[in-house]
């Protein structure tokens, strides 16, 4: 499903690879630089994400790691992070399970955007506060989401699949004053 033109865009992005990834603060310490290194880009701070096209790499809370990609990455993001965390460190060396199906990921984009994402989100979206490169967990016209400001202009929303349609008839909404009459 996909709504164009105007000022604001929304699509759905085909079955993204999600790998998530737990690390205690040793591990983190530890193993971090070995897997952005094995990801070709670095582990984010809090609320940002890393990586220049894909993989990108979010951080949704302490040592939890949402590992993005193109689809039918996973098995490889698997194994290469199974590579990454083999060494030792002390720790229990983290975990990282592949969650593709749980979350559905919408995009939406255009100069509007962020406009569109104020009917039902409370968090400061102004650039200085949320630009590019910014990650959050929070609600979404009463949805839990993870939002990833990818551009100036352009969001990934990513929803469990169980309210993903529901969000989407939401934005859908949300997004009718800024199409072309």
């Amino acid at each position: 499903m996909a709504r164009t033109g105007g000022a604001a865009r929304l699509r759905v992005l085909p079955f993204p690879s999600q790998v998530e990834l737990r690390l205690d603060d040793e591990d983190a310490d530890c193993f971090g630089p070995r897997v952005g290194q094995f990801l070709d880009c670095g582990m984010p701070a809090p609320g940002t994400a890393t990586g220049e096209g894909d993989p990108h790499i979010l951080w949704a809370g302490p040592g939890w790691y949402l590992i993005v990609d193109r689809p039918d990455r996973a098995p490889g993001i698997l194994a290469g992070l199974h590579d990454a965390l083999g060494g030792d460190c002390g720790g229990t060396c983290g975990s990282a399970v592949d969650v593709s199906a749980a979350r559905t990921v919408l995009e939406l984009s255009g100069p509007s955007a962020g406009d569109v994402l104020r009917h039902g989100c409370a968090l400061d979206l102004h650039p200085r506060v949320f630009g590019p490169r910014r990650c959050a967990q929070t609600q979404l016209a009463q949805a839990q989401v993870m939002l990833h400001r990818t551009a100036p202009d352009e969001y990934r929303i990513f929803v469990r699949f169980s309210y993903a349609d529901y969000l989407t008839r939401w934005l859908l909404d949300a997004m009718t004053e800024y199409l072309p009459a």
